[in-house]
Formats: C-alpha cells, sequence, structure tokens
C-alpha cells in the first residue's frame, strides 16, 4: 500500500515537493495585511527536513511562474466573462473585463506569490516515496499518513 500524496493537491495545499507532507509555510492564511507574513516560510521541512531556499537568490525564478499564472488567469476571466455578459468594443465591455480582471489578480496576488514558489520549487526537487516512512511531527503517534 502506498502512502504517495497526490501531486496537484500537494501543490494547492503549499506542501514540501520531497514528502508532500510538511507545510512550505508558517502561517497557512496567505492573505496577511502585514506584506511580510506572506513569505513567511519554514528554513526546511518540518517533516523531511527538505531545504526550501536551494541557493542564495533561488526565489527569483518565481517571478516567470507568477507571470505564466497571470495570464493564465487572465484568460480564464476573459472567457468566463465573455460568456456571461458578451464582449465587445462598442459598448465598453472590455475595459469593465479589464477591470474585474485587474481586481481579482489584486485580490488574488498574495495567493499567486504563494503558489509561484511551491510549483517552482516543485520543478527542482523531486518526490521521495521513502520519506512517507517518516513520522508527522504533527501526529508522531499516527503512521497511516
Amino acid at each position: 500500500m502506498s502512502n504517495k500524496q497526490n501531486y496537484f493537491l500537494s501543490i494547492l495545499k503549499m506542501k514540501c515537493p520531497h514528502c508532500r507532507r510538511g507545510d512550505m509555510f508558517k502561517d497557512k492564511n496567505p492573505f496577511h495585511l502585514r506584506f511580510s507574513k506572506i513569505f513567511a516560510m519554514y528554513e526546511r521541512c518540518p517533516v523531511c527536513n527538505q531545504k526550501y531556499e536551494l541557493e542564495t537568490g533561488f526565489w527569483f525564478g518565481t517571478g516567470y511562474v507568477s507571470y505564466a499564472l497571470g495570464i493564465a488567469l487572465s484568460v480564464f476571466n476573459l472567457v468566463w466573462y465573455w460568456f456571461f455578459f458578451g464582449m465587445s468594443w462598442k459598448d465598453d465591455s472590455i475595459y469593465w473585463w479589464l477591470g474585474v480582471n485587474g481586481i481579482i489578480l489584486l485580490v488574488l496576488q498574495p495567493w499567486l506569490m504563494r503558489i509561484s514558489r511551491v510549483i517552482y520549487l516543485y520543478f527542482f526537487v523531486y518526490y521521495d516515496e521513502d520519506t512517507a516512512q517518516l513520522p508527522d511531527p504533527e501526529h508522531p503517534l499516527d503512521h497511516s499518513h
């Protein structure tokens, strides 16, 4: 029986790419009023001890991931907006979409910045089946995880 955690769920839950069990961020809520808390990460995974910042300046690459996610979200917003409201230059609805899209991107920015870090780290750190045997510090007596 394999304890392998789902790849996409572990990304969305912002779990360590090595064990897919340890949290990457100290606080699960990305929507803090203080900007400094958005990136409050553990230095290492609390379950498997995987180092998160692989080298100095490692997180600069997340800008590309964040950009791609922003474009994908904007295209998604364009499709649903066009489907529900229609789109035309004649009635300025394209400008309304730009405003709605801008607000959605602004509101989701803290989450997008965090998920970009998670996705970027998943490019470089691979899952290890053996880490499923490690005890979880949150549930030290429970070995079913």
